[in-house]
């Protein structure tokens, strides 16, 4: 049943291909939220999807499963399973469960929800990263996720401004292009601009540099 719907899936977004690959589709548990790969050589293909997965309906899975082939082949086809996916995808906050929190980014997410987005914007789960010096803060479709820097615990301007960029995420999700999924598009850009402090992303380099430079020194 699991490689009929790959197989599927591959002979509707290539019906004129042929291909010697095997595959496979298996649910694992290593992923959170609504999460998947794929795993291939020369002769096999393995598609692994998280368990949240097997409750939804197989024409969006199929969809799930043709936005990998496309990677894989590095090709820009688009059918109506991956709108279908990529709609659900972005309905995905809605359904998933808030169960990680901090207060101190609960206090910075309520602080730019209300300053920003008129209280609009639903809690998701909001959680501290490692001491991240490259990736300050990222947004989890699948899971509902902010995740923030550790090294941001103490400088409540410079983390607002990461929450307000990783909620804009939220609120804006991405425009689908054939290429790729596009996530700073130019609304989203211009809205980043609207953050009230206007050397904020001044005063974060410095702040990352005086970081870099006493870990360099420290013992």
């Amino acid at each position: 049943m699991f490689m009929f719907l790959v197989r599927k899936a591959f002979e509707e977004l290539y019906p004129n291909k042929e291909t010697s690959h095997r595959f496979n589709l298996r649910y694992s548990r290593a992923f959170k939220g609504y999460n998947a790969n794929v795993k291939y050589d020369k002769q096999n293909m393995e598609f692994r999807l998280s368990y949240e997965w097997k409750s939804v309906s197989d024409e969006i899975k199929i969809g799930l499963i043709q936005s990998l082939f496309n990677k894989v082949f590095k090709t820009n086809i688009s059918t109506l399973n991956i709108d279908l996916y990529n709609t659900f995808l972005k309905k995905i906050p809605l359904l998933t469960p808030k169960i990680e929190s901090d207060p101190v980014l609960e206090d910075s997410f309520y602080r730019v929800n209300e300053k920003y987005f008129y209280g609009m914007i639903l809690k998701p789960n909001l959680v501290w990263g490692g001491d991240n010096f490259r990736t300050l803060g990222t947004y989890d479709y699948t899971t509902d996720t902010i995740r923030v820097s550790k090294i941001l615990d103490n400088e409540p301007e410079l983390l607002d401004y990461i929450m307000y960029h990783e909620m804009l995420h939220k609120k804006l999700k991405y425009r689908e292009s054939k290429k790729r999924n596009i996530h700073h598009t130019k609304e989203f850009r211009k809205k980043e601009k609207e953050f009230d402090i206007p050397d904020i992303e001044k005063r974060l380099n410095r702040f990352l540099r005086k970081q870099r430079f006493k870990n360099h020194f420290s013992f």
